[in-house]
């Protein structure tokens, strides 16, 4: 009985070490890793993500992050696109890793970057012709997804014609620094926002319709009920509360955005 006993107990710890295995090799596919690159004399403190178990070259996909700058948000967002197969960049907008810790900075930092986008589009081509030179990249294939300020950086990016194949943006602002023109977007877009976010009205959402319809743009709108501006970040409803801003996160909407943009880059990747 007892060898019975000591048997059973020897085949149960192997099997729970085979699974404790397996899930640390799984883990250890995904591959993060701090990268520098520059625009214009600055330099520029980015976060690299991929699965090293794929062999052949995949889709690139630039992260831009919230107005509170390169954050451990922004790179989880690169390691679950690593996750889903693709070579992910979380780009530095405001140089040299720079973060905000409060929103008057945040605030400063962000309509510094929008004030001067010639210097804005510098840095992100910078980060999209880095991520294009990665061994793990097909050069060909190339996305972009932005949060909050990101959005509106990845929006007017494709609005000044960017080669980009597409571009997806989570509660972003939809404001144009420079109106799109007939022909001149060429990535196709998604936007994913919120029916009740203070930052960005339902006419700042018609305005962006009319001007993406007048462009013959190929776009997506995507309205979700009952959600805030930030609804993607977790983090988002403690802010919101911290500092007195309309900002809540939404499981719903936020897993509701993410599974129509898995859907839309595996279409136009035709992966």
């Amino acid at each position: 009985m007892k060898r019975k006993v000591i048997k059973v107990i020897m085949v149960t710890y192997l099997i729970f070490g085979l699974v404790v295995m397996g899930l640390s090799s799984a883990e250890a596919k995904i591959i993060g890793k701090n990268v520098e690159y520059a625009a214009q004399g600055v330099v520029l403190k980015g976060y690299l993500a991929y699965d090293n178990s794929i062999s052949n070259k995949r889709p690139g996909i630039l992260v831009v992050h919230e107005w509170w700058g390169l954050n451990n948000y922004a790179r989880k967002r690169a390691r679950m696109l690593a996750e889903l197969g693709y070579t992910a960049l979380a780009v530095d907008m405001y140089g040299d890793g720079k973060q905000a810790q409060h929103p008057d900075d945040a605030g400063k930092f962000s309509s510094a970057v929008m004030n001067n986008f010639d210097a804005a589009k510098a840095r992100f081509l910078a980060a999209e012709d880095f991520l294009k030179k990665q061994p793990t990249v097909d050069s060909k294939r190339l996305g972009a997804i932005g949060y909050c300020f990101g959005g509106g950086i990845v929006l007017n990016m494709a609005r000044q014609g960017t080669d980009i194949l597409g571009v997806s943006s989570f509660h972003g602002n939809l404001k144009a620094v420079k109106p799109a023109e007939p022909g001149m977007v060429r990535a196709k877009i998604r936007v994913y926002t919120g029916a009740d976010d203070k930052f960005v009205p339902a006419d700042a959402i018609e305005s962006f319709k009319k001007e993406m319809t007048n462009a013959k743009a190929d776009f997506k709108v995507i309205v979700f009920p009952g959600a805030v501006h930030s609804f993607t970040n977790p983090e988002a409803t403690k802010l919101g509360e911290k500092y007195n801003l309309p900002l809540a996160y939404n499981a719903k909407a936020d897993k509701e955005s993410w599974e129509d943009m898995k859907i839309f880059y595996k279409e136009l990747f035709k992966q």
